[in-house]
């Protein structure tokens, strides 16, 4: 059994078309979504109904809450991320609104080699990030708590892979927005067969001029831009 992770997609029509070329050419069984369609990009709208029409199982991340739930907004935050959940929210149809709220905040999948759990920051809390560069013996209650040979979690934007015991935690990276210093879309494809689970992160080419390209055409911040060209936050 083979199954994709893709997170914080991010409003990049652009990135997620061309990882659903890639995935067309390695054949998975299943693709899961945790969480952050919206945010950043220029496209939310485009992003949330190419994932309906693919039917793909999606969590519930911080940048969806914070547009579909008025108790997701902080008043405190003023910065770049804020401006464009913002004009999300005033581009966004009643229909792709409701579809962000009714998002369950993760979900679990059995494979032969296990219980699969994924959500996008903490097992409750899309906003609460998951550390998993935290201690072994913090990761390995979570995992036997949450009796999980596979943990995928999201929101770092670069893609991240740790063994503690029999437990394999993954973070796929992200699709619209990757700050691992090169630009793409981030996807990780994980083999869930034999003795223990093998995972693959991959980085996808796409046409990420076209990305910078909408930011400026909206007037949304230009910093977005530059993020999408070099893969890194300035």
């Amino acid at each position: 059994m083979r199954v994709a992770f893709i997170s914080d997609l991010h409003g990049n029509i652009h990135a997620l078309t061309a990882v659903k070329r890639f995935l067309s050419e390695n054949i998975v069984n299943q693709v899961i979504v945790v969480g952050d369609l919206v945010g950043y990009g220029a496209s939310p709208g485009p992003v949330i109904d190419f994932v309906r029409r693919e039917g793909w199982p999606v969590g519930l991340g911080s940048s969806d809450l914070r547009v579909a739930m008025e108790f997701g907004e902080r008043e405190s935050r003023k910065g770049i991320a804020d401006q464009v959940l913002q004009w999300t929210k005033k581009t966004l149809a009643p229909e792709q609104l409701e579809y962000l709220r009714r998002l369950p905040p993760g979900g679990r999948l059995m494979t032969p080699v296990g219980k699969v759990r994924y959500f996008h920051g903490s097992p409750h809390d899309p906003e609460q990030r998951l550390d998993l560069m935290a201690s072994e013996r913090e990761l390995e209650d979570l995992a036997e708590q949450l009796s999980a040979r596979v943990i995928v979690v999201a929101g770092s934007h670069v893609p991240f892979m740790r063994m503690i015991g029999d437990t394999t935690f993954v973070d796929p990276g992200s699709v619209g927005l990757s700050l691992n210093h090169e630009p793409g879309a981030d996807v990780a494809i994980i083999d869930c067969i034999g003795r223990k689970p093998k995972v693959m992160l991959h980085k996808v080419p796409y046409d990420y001029s076209s990305s910078a390209f909408d930011i400026m055409a909206w007037n949304l911040p230009a910093v977005i831009a530059d993020v999408i060209r070099t893969g890194r936050m300035s």
